[in-house]
């Protein structure tokens, strides 16, 4: 068995798994640990646990300590300097004429790297910037661009909804989306419709998407012949999340019926049904 701890560096950001190294956490606590951007404060989102050695991929980093007032204070210091260093930062862009959107700076626990986010259509030299900067802030300084999603993810906003986007709020990590999902949901293929502030898919066509699709799969297809309790119809659409299917009789008229009411007779489009699709 092997124990492992979560912690998390950013409200809604990745979690990230350490070895607890003896040390007694609880959710919430603040601790010190040692990231390939130095030394780094962090919260504890899951408490130390323990796992199956095999479900541990990667030999895990240890947790150095847990944060003291001074480490919390340090990190209180640096945040309030990232906005000075984005403004500098901003000048130098535009001394040099780079074609990029900065998104923000986070220096590490100890102050001895500065990393700036930024986004761009295009990848961009920023090369001749990295030098600026270093001989500005005299010490390490690292540029990373990232995709729409982080974007909005950093900069945040309210969806179409009403509420705070997902990503900044609750998301730690992106689920792949499809046009595939939005179609299952019968929601309008219209780009403007079913995409965010990012410009790219919802990312809440995700969250019933499997839900749609268990539900179809007990759904009865458009022009399948089916049997109720009021003589043979046809399939003319259908509610999965009410689990209904509307059908239309041989009288002509259209019903409302249950999933439970309804026995699947056949696969084949009725006379009506396809008379009805040449028109």
């Amino acid at each position: 068995m092997a124990e492992i701890v979560g912690i998390r560096f950013k409200r809604a950001g990745k979690v990230y798994y350490f070895d607890p190294a003896g040390i007694t956490l609880e959710a919430n606590d603040y601790v010190v640990v040692k990231t390939s951007r130095g030394l780094e404060l962090g919260r504890v989102v899951i408490s130390p646990k323990q796992v199956l050695a095999n479900e541990v991929t990667t030999p895990l980093k240890s947790i150095l300590r847990k944060a003291e007032a001074e480490d919390i204070k340090h990190a209180q210091e640096f945040e309030s300097k990232e906005q000075e260093a984005l403004a500098e930062c901003g000048k130098l862009i535009a001394k040099l004429d780079l074609s990029m959107k900065l998104l923000s700076a986070e220096y590490n626990l100890d102050g001895s790297r500065l990393t700036f986010l930024f986004s761009a259509d295009e990848r961009v030299d920023f090369r001749e910037l990295v030098r600026e900067l270093t001989n500005r802030f005299k010490l390490r300084v690292e540029l990373r661009q990232v995709g729409a999603r982080d974007e909005a993810k950093l900069i945040g906003g309210f969806g179409r909804c009403g509420r705070p986007l997902c990503c900044m709020s609750f998301l730690s990590e992106f689920a792949p989306v499809s046009i595939r999902m939005a179609k299952e949901q019968d929601l309008p293929l219209n780009p403007m419709k079913i995409s965010g502030v990012c410009g790219r898919l919802l990312c809440c066509l995700v969250y019933e998407s499997e839900q749609y699709h268990n539900m179809k799969g007990k759904m009865p297809k458009e022009g399948q012949q089916v049997s109720t309790a009021m003589g043979v119809a046809i399939v003319v659409g259908g509610n999965p999340l009410k689990e209904t299917v509307l059908v239309e009789l041989e009288s002509r008229a259209t019903v409302e019926l249950p999933l439970s009411e309804v026995t699947v007779e056949g696969e084949h489009l009725d006379k009506r049904q396809k008379e009805r699709g040449k028109r």
